[in-house]
């Protein structure tokens, strides 16, 4: 039998020191053997991992086996990533008839590429989760899980019906926008000019978010505007999400939420679920200052346009500017691809950040929300990454870096996964609230 007196000491023990204390004294071997013990024990979720549908066909090297993406399954299996919710991403296109109907095809083709991994490719090692019980059933028999969540709402079109059929082909998160404004919201890549397509939410998006709200899907706020966010909360019934992004606070990218939007998300009962992304973690506003306006001399010294095109991809000002440099004659635009590259060197525009980084964010946020609105995702394959935390392999890094700043196991097991399925939870419960009320029968 457990020593109940040893057990007493060692809770006051987490108790008194809480979330993002340093850890009592243990030598490398002991914090990583703990770890490892927690990490095996605990439903370890991601938010947000891109695709390739070409890496999920049948008879070729596939996602069932070792690929050299960061994410695939075996190295979920060796890296002991339980679950992860695949994107189904669509970059933002043309507001019309055939950009909508392009960005369909491809959320079809994603959508598609996963049911192959867990019917055909893998079905024995993962398994696709439609609930919260889903993923812990999963778990308990040892198999891997698949989520997935729409990353940009532009492949609805203005078609509602279509958010019912991602919901029907597995789609539990939402997003309304990506890096660019859309038919349904505002994009946080509005910051970059100022310059706003609804402030905020458009009409159809509102009736987009009903539907989340009736249907069972979590609205995703990470790539959205602020004001998009703000709104979304109050027209929601339901607890919303941040798939991925990080604090504000600590580096101050629009991607990320400042203090008053996790206020709110915490209030609402949602989670953010911090990113494991370089330029979102760790930041240098001052020296990105001082590298716009180095850029900006030497383009007014050799007569180069100002690259100033919509944020969220190269514009037509961008490439103008390419073609204004191509031109220079050798010498000259040898001396500023020179001067360029000095630029680059005194101005890095990423700095290297690793696990520290990211768990810094995850004190931050847990300190002003709360424990249960905490979470942890990737987007791997998708830009995200940082050292000792660049693949699917490397998650128990993660687990050990909680472990050493004093969260409990069941804090960990909150962080890893348990607020993310506790949020689809309430989602789903308030789904079946809203069908009774249609129907006219009492909600439960």
């Amino acid at each position: 039998m457990r020593n109940t007196a040893l057990s007493a000491v060692l809770g006051a023990f987490a108790v008194a020191t809480g979330p993002g204390a340093a850890s009592c004294q243990m030598s490398d071997a002991e914090l990583t053997a703990k770890a490892q013990a927690i990490h095996r024990k605990t439903l370890t979720l991601d938010t947000h991992v891109d695709i390739s549908p070409s890496n999920f066909q049948t008879g070729q090297l596939n996602y069932g086996q070792r690929l050299g993406t960061q994410v695939d399954l075996t190295k979920m299996e060796a890296g002991g990533l339980d679950a992860i919710f695949f994107s189904i991403f669509v970059g933002q296109g043309a507001l019309d008839s055939a950009g909508y109907a392009g960005a369909y095809a491809t959320d079809t083709a994603k959508f598609n590429a996963i049911h192959r991994l867990v019917d055909s490719i893998a079905p024995g090692r993962i398994g696709l989760a439609l609930t919260a019980e889903d993923a812990r059933r999963l778990f308990r028999q040892g198999k891997k899980i698949a989520f997935m969540g729409v990353e940009n709402g532009y492949g609805i079109g203005t078609d509602i019906s279509r958010v019912k059929e991602f919901y029907d082909r597995g789609a539990r998160y939402l997003s309304l926008a990506h890096n660019g404004h859309n038919q349904l919201s505002d994009s946080n890549t509005g910051e970059g000019d100022n310059v706003w397509m609804w402030h905020g939410i458009s009409p159809l998006g509102k009736d987009v978010i009903r539907e989340e709200n009736k249907w069972g899907i979590m609205i995703d706020i990470s790539h959205p505007s602020r004001e998009s966010m703000m709104q979304a909360i109050q027209l929601s019934r339901a607890p919303i999400i941040a798939s991925h992004s990080a604090v504000r606070s600590l580096c101050d990218v629009s991607r990320n939420l400042d203090d008053e939007q996790l206020k709110a998300l915490a209030k609402h009962g949602g989670v953010i679920q911090v990113v494991a992304f370089r330029g979102y973690i760790k930041c240098d506003p001052k020296g990105d200052a001082a590298r716009a306006r180095a850029l900006a001399d030497l383009r007014a010294e050799f007569g180069i346009a100002p690259a100033t095109g919509r944020s969220g991809g190269r514009g037509a000002a961008s490439a103008a500017a390419d073609s204004q440099v191509a031109g220079l004659a050798e010498g000259r635009r040898r001396e500023y691809d020179t001067k360029l590259q000095q630029i680059a060197q005194r101005y890095p525009q990423q700095p290297v950040a690793n696990v520290k980084d990211l768990v810094d964010h995850i004190d931050y946020a847990v300190k002003l929300m709360g424990i249960d609105h905490v979470g942890i995702s990737s987007d791997f394959d998708g830009g995200g990454g940082i050292d000792g935390y660049n693949s699917a392999l490397d998650a128990i890094n993660v687990t050990k870096e909680l472990v050493r700043r004093g969260y409990t196991e069941e804090q960990i097991g909150k962080i890893w996964g348990g607020n993310l399925l506790r949020v689809l939870d309430d989602v789903q419960r308030v789904a079946k609230q809203i069908q009774a009320e249609a129907a006219g029968k009492p909600g439960r």
